[in-house]
């Protein structure tokens, strides 16, 4: 009986990687070893960054409130204590979204945390 010799797998799993990787700098895109390799590097970073993304859109809102409550002459924290204390539930994403487009919006929640706090 032959030899069993997996040509067809071996090059579909081959060829599977060498696809993810198309576009690739270099070998990268090319060779075998390093294409694997490249491309599962490059699934463990995106999986990461999804998590940073979070976190690095949270400062970004939190910036942009920043420089629109220092415009009424108030500190973030003082602005975030405030609505606390008034009971306002929006979130930083709404907030940093108000204070970029709509500011008649943002300099309302801006007096309402100013009279929670007193």
């Amino acid at each position: 009986m032959p030899r069993a010799r997996y040509k067809v797998k071996r090059r579909q799993k081959r060829n599977k990687w060498l696809k993810q990787a198309k576009g690739y700098y270099l070998t990268r895109h090319s060779l075998y070893k390093t294409a694997k390799e490249s491309v599962i590097k490059a699934g463990v970073n995106a999986f990461a960054d999804r998590r940073k993304k979070k976190s690095q859109f949270r400062k970004l809102w939190i910036t942009r409130i920043n420089i629109a409550t220092h415009q009424y002459g108030m500190s973030y924290s003082r602005f975030i204590n405030g609505l606390r204390k008034a009971n306002v539930g929006v979130d930083r994403k709404i907030l940093a979204e108000l204070a970029v487009n709509d500011a008649n919006a943002f300099k309302k929640l801006v007096d309402v945390a100013k009279e929670a706090l007193g």
